[in-house]
């Protein structure tokens, strides 16, 4: 019995331990939010120095045109041809800038090399504006890298642990411009449900409305919800907004088969159901191999002596059982017929392949 066998039943009494807390309610603020209210991303071009030789080469030519440039901008008169970046490398900075950020906060970035360099590890990002989408700058990132990996080597060798050109900086980015947005102005507010479903969107206004009053939300369609200000928040939106997302809403969601052929993996939803049918399984072993046999003249004859390769073809096929499936069966109960058939999580991809072509499944099968 192989290893992926054995370790079937495990894996079932996991998903049976993990199905009954999908059904249980969740937060609103778990499966929606405010429209408008996100993060905005922002990039910026800088520069790291204080590398330990690990910078780029000095045929990246940008950095070292970026680098007389700084120089230039601080009085500094350099010959561009005698320039040396081995200690510098040029980097891509991005960060995403969260809704209400002030001015004055701090917020993470990430540093990339966009050059040959083969470390940041040590290195200490300059000054870098970072702009938004619309052009204008919204922070200012600057500080010493936090690399968590390493690289050495030389000629004929070299060790390196985990991914030593991509840096952060925790809160290395100060924020210097907010980025407008009228909060409580109004006497509604708008929800975006994260994964669209009428079913969700429908419990949810039931919800809101058992909670603060008939009308008080309206679902537009499979992702929006309006909802009206009650009167007894007038003037107190972010207490209304914080009793709202702490409510409970049991989420629906399709039927849905995930599958990874790569690496075998099977992840099912609660409400697939199948058709009766049947299933068959059966494995065919092709076993081939070959060996050499050497042929030799007899004695005083002219001949030479040869290898002659045998090769030996050996087919074999293991007994193969039928399990019928009735109409409407549960995950538990498909996960436990086909184990009883001995399918590995590699075969059960192919048999729902099949039993989707055989228009049994109701469920969507994607696959990865």
């Amino acid at each position: 019995m192989s290893v992926l066998l054995r370790h079937i039943p495990a894996i079932l009494v996991l998903v049976g331990l993990m199905l009954p807390a999908s059904a249980l309610a969740t937060r609103i603020k778990d499966i929606a939010g405010l429209e408008g209210v996100r993060d905005n991303q922002l990039v910026g071009y800088g520069l790291v120095v204080g590398l330990n030789g690990t910078g780029d080469s000095a045929s990246t030519q940008f950095t070292v045109q970026s680098l007389v440039n700084m120089m230039e901008r601080l009085g500094v008169t350099v010959d561009r041809d005698e320039v040396k970046v081995d200690n510098v490398a040029a980097v891509i900075v991005t960060a995403d800038l969260p809704p209400f950020a002030r001015a004055g906060s701090g917020i993470d970035v990430l540093v990339s090399s966009i050059g040959d360099a083969e470390s940041l590890a040590g290195g200490t990002l300059l000054m870098t504006p970072l702009k938004g989408p619309d052009g204008n700058i919204y922070a200012v990132a600057q500080g010493p890298l936090v690399v968590g990996s390493l690289a050495f080597g030389g000629k004929a060798a070299k060790v390196q642990s985990n991914h030593p050109t991509v840096g952060r900086i925790p809160g290395g980015a100060l924020v210097e411009r907010e980025v407008p947005y009228s909060f409580g102005g109004g006497d509604s507010l708008s929800y975006r449900l994260k994964d669209a479903d009428f079913t969700t969107a429908s419990r949810m206004s039931s919800v809101i409305n058992s909670r603060f009053g008939a009308g008080t939300a309206r679902a537009v369609d499979g992702g929006t919800l309006q909802v009206r200000l009650p009167e007894q928040y007038r003037g107190r939106t972010v207490e209304f907004v914080a009793d709202l997302e702490g409510l409970e809403v049991t989420p629906d969601a399709t039927a849905r088969i995930v599958v990874n052929e790569r690496t075998g993996t099977i992840v099912m939803g609660e409400e697939v159901r199948i058709s009766t049918i049947a299933v068959s399984h059966g494995n065919l072993n092709l076993v081939i191999s070959e060996s050499a046999q050497v042929s030799q003249p007899g004695p005083f004859s002219e001949g030479q002596t040869v290898v002659v390769p045998q090769t030996s073809i050996e087919v074999s096929e293991e007994g193969s059982e039928i399990v019928v499936l009735e109409k409407g069966v549960s995950i538990g109960e498909v996960a436990r017929a086909l184990n009883a058939i001995g399918a590995t999580p590699r075969d059960l991809i192919a048999i729902f392949q099949a039993i989707k072509a055989a228009g049994a499944l109701h469920a969507e099968l994607v696959i990865l």
